[in-house]
């Protein structure tokens, strides 16, 4: 009996402390979380600067994730063989497969070519950009209008002389960071 009235005064002891701690726990995460959505807030900011540097320079790459074709299917790719590459004046537009074998040897189409015109708009309530330029290359003339927001979530939408288009849907990183895998170009 001594020992059943010892347990429920150590259970109501230990249940009054957690309670205590919970309670002024709440107030901290509160705060913290008002905290993180500034910290969040500065670092979209100072990523949207940043990739306002990236663009202008014009030295960049769109890794792929998902592909989306001209009836809007979406198909999950392997970023290191489907990308956009740009550098300075030249760009590099591949699509690949891990299934199949394609004319550049990664299952797809490589595109490599000049830069023609090149226009770049800045949304700063939205903390995004819209780039649009054209790539000359030895199979067609492309145009690409590319989307960036401040988190590096990119789109670029590709359209040539021939109906159709197809979206490139993935992150923008900088050229040293990148995995891609560029395969031979097709002709």
């Amino acid at each position: 009996m001594k020992s059943l009235r010892f347990y429920s005064m150590f259970l109501i002891f230990c249940a009054g402390f957690l309670l205590v701690g919970v309670n002024g726990f709440s107030q901290d995460a509160k705060r913290t979380r008002m905290e993180r959505k500034e910290e969040r807030k500065a670092a979209l900011l100072a990523n949207f600067n940043a990739i306002d540097t990236v663009l202008n320079d014009k030295v960049f790459v769109l890794e792929a994730d998902f592909l989306i074709n001209t009836y809007g299917e979406r198909f999950h790719v392997p970023s290191t063989i489907n990308f956009i590459r740009v550098d300075s004046t030249k760009a590099v537009l591949q699509t690949g497969s891990d299934f199949r074998f394609g004319y550049n040897g990664v299952g797809g189409v490589t595109a490599e070519g000049s830069i023609g015109a090149w226009k770049m708009n800045k949304n700063f309530k939205n903390m995004s950009y819209t780039v649009q330029f054209n790539v000359l290359t030895q199979i067609g003339n492309y145009d690409v209008i590319l989307t960036v927001t401040a988190d590096n979530h990119a789109m670029a939408t590709i359209s040539g002389l021939s109906m159709g288009r197809l979206t490139w849907e993935g992150y923008l990183v900088a050229p040293y960071n990148s995995r891609i895998f560029k395969g031979q170009n097709t002709i």
